[in-house]
Parts: structure tokens; C-alpha cells; sequence
């Protein structure tokens, strides 16, 4: 006799995809934004105001929700500032830093790496299932993430002879965002995901301005000149892009592992081109078209029912 186990998504992780990509849609827009900010402040104020802002909204959010705070142990209180130090402090030095080197879309075909390190991390240190759906999905997201950067910017690849510099200091956002995903899945479940970023973003914020401060790049006078649509940026970065984002990501991650997770960060690079194309006038190829679609399969691919058969002899 044979009996066949099927092995499916619940119906209760749609709204967690629908989160993710919500998430992502929202990341992708925060290149659009930075661009408003880039002549009004430089890139190490510009964090460290972006993250302020995710703070204030982060400790209003859990006033006004009452939501309950665990008092973490000292081995929770390390774990955090593990996560405060490489998913904002290091990761915003690598980034901004790298791109004195390299322009953005060179950079964001190193970043497209991220769920595909997450999945190898994964599978490497937590032994988390990495079957042939997600393997081939990670690969054609990576593979749609491409071919929407190099059609936005058919000339990324010609770089001058410092560019290895800016090609290392974005691989180590890739890093620095892998380490982010993955050390969060022990306090995601003991602290909950609300606890973890406010945290780890509080930490990274205080990391962020006491390097502003050594390097003398608080300037009030830059601050006080921001215009409207600059301060508006500075919001949809703080509030939106860091605050909101990183709480339904790790959400994301508690529910349904760090690698079907990560797989949703391949829409960043598609949002920013429609983002661009809708509110900067950028043109939008077929090419790019294409990549889109290559990406939502990818996505789709990694995150579908899988169906196992098991035979059992009776």
C-alpha cells in the first residue's frame, strides 16, 4: 500500500509573500528617495539621520501599540549588537563608501548576490532545506536582477582601476545584510521581531553618528537648508524604507526562513527602474520587462508547494 504526503504551503503564508513584497517594493523606492537627498547631505549624515528617524518611529510605534518589552540577556544584548553592527553600521559604510568608487548600478548587481548567500549560509550553517525549486528560483532571480541593472546601465561594467576597491566594499553589504538575516532567527523567537529591530537599529543608529561625529560630518547648517521634498525623503527612508521594512522582513524571516525570504530582495532593483521610469522619467526596455519577469518567476519557483512521496509497506 502506498500513501502520498503532501508537503504544501499553508494558506497563511500568502500574506507573508505579500509582506515581502511589499517590503521590497518599499526598498526599491529608497533609491529613488536617496537620490533627492544626494546633493543636500553627505552619505554618512544622510544614514545617520535615516536611522534616527527609524528610531523615533520605532519607540513611537511600540508606545502607542503597548506592545510588551523583554529585558534582554547579556547574551541576547551581544547578539544585537551583532545585528547593529553589521545590518546598519557596517552595511551603510560599505554602501556609501563603495560608491565613491563605483556608480549605483555596478553596485546593485553585487547587491542582486544577497539571496543567493543567504540560501548558501543557510543551507551551510542551520541546515536549512535547499532543494533543487529553490536552487534553480534563486538562480533566475539572480539572473532577472541582471538583466534589469545591465539594461538600465548598459556601460556598469567599464569601471576605472580603483573599482575593485568599490567592488569589495559593496560585497561586504552582502555580507554584512547575510549576517542581518541569518543571527536574527533565535532572538526573532525569544524577543519577537518588533524588539529585534527597534535593538539592533537603536545600536547601529548610536554606531552611525559617533562615526559622524569623530569624522566632523555633523553639519546643522546642511540639516537646517533640507527642503520639503528632501525632508519628505529623509522620512520615507527612516520611517518606511528602515523602520516598517526591517520589521516586516524579520516577520518574514520568523515565519518562513531566511531563504525563501531573501529571495523577495530580487524585486528591489525591479521597483527602482518602474520607480524611476514613473517619477524620473528613466526609460523602461524590454529588456528590463524581461528581467521582471524572470524575477517573479524566481520568486515563485522558490516559494512554491512542494510534494513529497513517501512509501510506507504495509
Amino acid at each position: 500500500m502506498t500513501i502520498c504526503e503532501q508537503t504544501l504551503s499553508k494558506p497563511s503564508d500568502v500574506p507573508v509573500y505579500l509582506k515581502l513584497a511589499g517590503v521590497s517594493m518599499v526598498w526599491g523606492g529608497t533609491f529613488v528617495a536617496g537620490r533627492f537627498l544626494a546633493d543636500g547631505l553627505s552619505p554618512l549624515l544622510a544614514a545617520s539621520l535615516r536611522f534616527l528617524l527609524a528610531s523615533v518611529a520605532l519607540l513611537l510605534f511600540i508606545h502607542m501599540a503597548r506592545i510588551p518589552l523583554l529585558r534582554p540577556s547579556a547574551r541576547q544584548w551581544l547578539q544585537l549588537v551583532l545585528l547593529g553592527f553589521f545590518g546598519i553600521f557596517f552595511y551603510n559604510l560599505c554602501f556609501f563608501y563603495g560608491l565613491h568608487y563605483i556608480n549605483a548600478s555596478r553596485a546593485s548587481l553585487i547587491v542582486a548576490l544577497n539571496p543567493a548567500v543567504i540560501g548558501l549560509a543557510s543551507w551551510l550553517l542551520f541546515k536549512e532545506r535547499l532543494n533543487r525549486a529553490k536552487v534553480a528560483g534563486i538562480s533566475i532571480c539572480m539572473a532577472g536582477a541582471s538583466m534589469v541593472i545591465v539594461s538600465r546601465n548598459p556601460q556598469l561594467l567599464a569601471a576605472g582601476t580603483d573599482a575593485w576597491i568599490g567592488d569589495l566594499l559593496i560585497f561586504g553589504c552582502v555580507l554584512g545584510w547575510g549576517v542581518y538575516s541569518l543571527c536574527s532567527r533565535e532572538l526573532n523567537q525569544t524577543l519577537g521581531p518588533v524588539q529585534t529591530v527597534t535593538c539592533s537599529i537603536l545600536l547601529g543608529t548610536v554606531m552611525l553618528w559617533m562615526t559622524c561625529l569623530v569624522r566632523g560630518e555633523v553639519s546643522v547648517s546642511a540639516i537646517a537648508h533640507l527642503d520639503a521634498q528632501q525632508w519628505l525623503s529623509l522620512l520615507y527612508l527612516g520611517v518606511l524604507g528602515s523602520a516598517l521594512a526591517y520589521i516586516g522582513y524579520y516577520d518574514g524571516i520568523r515565519t518562513i526562513g531566511a531563504t525563501r525570504s531573501g529571495v523577495f530582495i530580487a524585486l528591489n532593483p525591479l521597483t527602482a527602474v518602474i520607480l524611476g521610469a514613473l517619477l524620473l522619467d528613466e526609460p523602461l526596455t524590454l529588456a528590463m520587462c524581461l528581467g521582471g519577469g524572470l524575477i517573479l518567476a524566481g520568486i515563485f519557483l522558490c516559494n512554491k508547494p512542494l510534494a513529497r512521496v513517501r512509501k510506507k509497506g504495509i
